[in-house]
C-alpha cells in the first residue's frame, strides 16, 4: 500500500478518529482499508493476515464456500462473517488495522460509533418490527429521538423526509406503507431492512446473503436495488447465490480460511486454479 493512502492513524481523537463535525475522508478514494487484520478465537484463526481495499463507490462482492463453487473446509467457515464483524465493531482485530475513510480507526470505535459514522450493516434474518408498519419501521429508523411516541407524531426535518421519501422509492413499497410489516414476504421485508439502512444516510452498506430464501422474482428485483444503491453508496456483498453475483459483480473476493484466496471478475475467480483447487477439489 503506498503511502499516500495510509490512513490517518495518528489522530484518532473525539472516540471517533476525528474531530465530530467532519465525515469519512475518501480523499484518496478509499472507503474502507484493512491491512493484515488477523482475528484469533483461542487457537483459532478466523480471519489469516487479511488485507482488503474497497473503493469508494465499488460494489464488491465476496464469496466463500458452499453455492456453485461447492467446497466444504471444514466447520469454522471462511471468515466472511468475522470480517463483516470486524467492519462494524463487533469484533476487535488480534492483529492489524481497520479504517472507514483515512480518519476512522474502526478498531477504537464502538458498534453505535461506527453506524453514525456512516457504516450500516444487514444481517441474513430480516429483523423488522413486525407488528408496525412499513411507515413506522422506517421512522423508527430515522436519526432522531428514538423514543416511539417522538418517533410517530413529530414532524420530520426535512432531510429525514427526504431520507424516507427516497428509501420508499427504492425498496418500492409505496403501496404497502401503512401495511404491518409481519405480512410482507420474505423479499419485502428484505427490503424494506434495507429502507431502514437507507433512512440513516450510510456511506458503506454490507448486505449479507441479501437474496437467501427469495423467489426468482424478487432476486431480480434485489440485483436492481443494489445497482441502483450503488449510485450514492459503496456496497460490500456476502452471498452464495452465483447468479446472483453474476448479474451485479464488478469484483468478486474469495475467502478460505480467513484469508483472501483470489480477487477478480467472477469469471477470473472461477477459473482460477487455486480456486479450483480449494473449492472443486480438482
Amino acid at each position: 500500500m503506498s503511502e499516500i493512502l495510509q490512513p490517518h492513524g495518528g489522530h484518532a481523537t473525539e472516540g471517533y478518529g476525528r474531530p465530530k463535525e467532519q465525515g469519512a475522508d475518501f480523499t484518496h478514494g478509499i472507503a474502507l482499508y484493512l491491512e493484515k487484520v488477523s482475528v484469533w478465537f483461542d487457537a483459532f484463526r478466523a480471519l489469516n493476515d487479511l488485507s482488503l481495499y474497497i473503493e469508494e463507490g465499488e460494489l464488491r462482492c465476496i464469496i466463500g464456500p458452499n453455492g456453485e463453487l461447492r467446497c466444504i473446509i471444514g466447520p469454522n467457515g471462511a471468515g466472511k462473517t468475522t470480517l463483516m464483524d470486524v467492519i462494524t465493531g463487533k469484533t476487535r482485530p488480534t492483529e492489524g488495522t481497520a479504517f472507514f475513510g483515512q480518519n476512522y480507526d474502526l478498531a477504537k470505535m464502538s458498534t453505535e460509533q461506527i453506524a453514525e459514522a456512516g457504516i450500516g450493516r444487514k444481517f441474513q434474518k430480516p429483523t423488522v418490527f413486525e407488528n408496525f408498519t412499513v411507515m413506522e419501521n422506517l421512522l423508527l429508523a430515522a436519526p432522531k429521538d428514538k423514543r416511539v411516541k417522538k418517533s410517530f407524531f413529530s414532524k420530520l426535518d426535512p432531510d429525514a423526509q427526504n431520507a424516507l421519501d427516497e428509501s420508499l422509492t427504492q425498496i418500492r413499497l409505496q403501496e404497502f406503507i401503512n401495511k404491518p410489516a409481519g405480512l410482507l414476504s420474505h423479499g419485502q421485508k428484505q427490503w424494506l431492512e434495507i429502507g431502514m439502512l437507507l433512512m440513516q444516510r450510510p456511506k458503506l452498506i454490507l448486505l449479507d446473503e441479501p437474496v437467501a430464501g427469495m423467489t426468482d422474482a424478487e432476486t431480480e428485483r434485489t440485483a436492481e436495488l443494489c445497482l441502483e444503491l450503488k449510485k450514492n453508496h459503496t456496497l460490500v456483498v456476502v452471498e452464495h447465490d452465483m447468479s446472483f453475483i453474476d448479474t451485479i459483480s464488478e469484483k468478486v473476493t474469495v475467502l478460505a480460511q480467513g484469508a483472501i484466496l483470489a480477487e477478480g471478475t467472477l469469471a477470473e475467480v472461477q477459473a482460477n486454479e487455486d480456486v479450483i483447487e480449494k473449492y472443486l477439489g480438482r
